[in-house]
């Protein structure tokens, strides 16, 4: 009994040292923020910075501020939005898929592999006036090229982590006469959950990647519009409330997926 109540009071103590731990480190995250927006308006009000060119968060909050008086924001917001989640989505569904297909058939592997490895390394905007003859001006452009960016990264890395889990435990589920479906369901896919984790939060950013590009090739809503057309009349002001907008929906969407994360490790 003395020692059930010794180890409670150990784990009380060390769950109150990660807790406080964990809450020193989001304040520090906060304080840095703050010292940095404090110290780009100080320089920017100061003159050490031009204003015009570098802008500063009071205008950034000023030119926020219009863009939701005006209403155009939300709209912005929602059409980048949707691409990139769409994006998100349909690559991260697709690449697990063909990750599944090259682990199942070692020559389909060996054959899609040196193709594979050629569309990973071709600079993607290459494909822009393709894309859009192919798809037309609009968010299915978009949306095709947030996949195509998305895609190759997924297969890459649910292929490896498929083929990284241990031939000892497959050769014992052999000997026991379990099918090859019966290892993909029971052994693969489960080893491979931290993996695909991790190829969803590389996935936020690449999908964000391939979203705004498509945006800068064509559109005339979304994120990226507004920072190719604030850059073409030089309202940097707008382009970098813009890309202060684009960080926040990106971290929000990463905190979404680590949310994913905490709640499929717990069970």
């Amino acid at each position: 009994m003395k020692t059930n109540e010794k180890f409670s009071r150990e784990h009380i103590l060390y769950m109150r040292r990660k807790k406080l731990n964990g809450l020193f480190i989001a304040a520090m995250r906060l304080i840095i923020l703050a010292a940095l927006f404090a110290g780009w308006e100080i320089a920017a009000k100061t003159g050490a910075i031009d204003p015009f060119l570098m802008s500063s968060p009071s205008r950034i909050a000023k030119t926020i501020k219009n863009l939701i008086i005006s209403g155009n924001l939300w709209t912005h917001i929602g059409v980048t939005l949707t691409e990139t989640v769409a994006g998100f989505l349909i690559a991260t569904a697709a690449g697990t898929l063909i990750a599944i297909l090259l682990w199942w058939s070692e020559n389909l592997r060996k054959i899609a592999e040196p193709y594979i490895i050629v569309l990973n390394s071709l600079p993607k905007i290459a494909l822009g006036p393709i894309i859009i003859v192919w798809f037309g001006s609009g968010a299915k452009s978009i949306i095709f090229m947030a996949v195509i960016i998305t895609l190759i990264v997924t297969i890459i890395s649910m292929q490896n982590a498929f083929l990284s889990c241990d031939n000892g435990k497959i050769m014992l589920m052999r000997s026991l006469g379990a099918s090859k479906l019966q290892i993909l369901t029971k052994l693969i896919l489960p080893y491979s959950v931290p993996s695909f984790i991790s190829c969803l939060k590389i996935n936020v950013g690449m999908a964000w990647i391939g979203s705004i590009m498509g945006e800068y090739l064509t559109s005339r809503q979304g994120i990226g519009y507004l920072i190719v057309y604030g850059g073409q009349v030089f309202k940097l002001d707008l382009v970098m409330a813009s890309t202060v907008i684009l960080c926040v929906l990106a971290g929000a969407m990463y905190a979404l997926v680590a949310l994913v994360e905490k709640i499929a490790t717990r069970r």
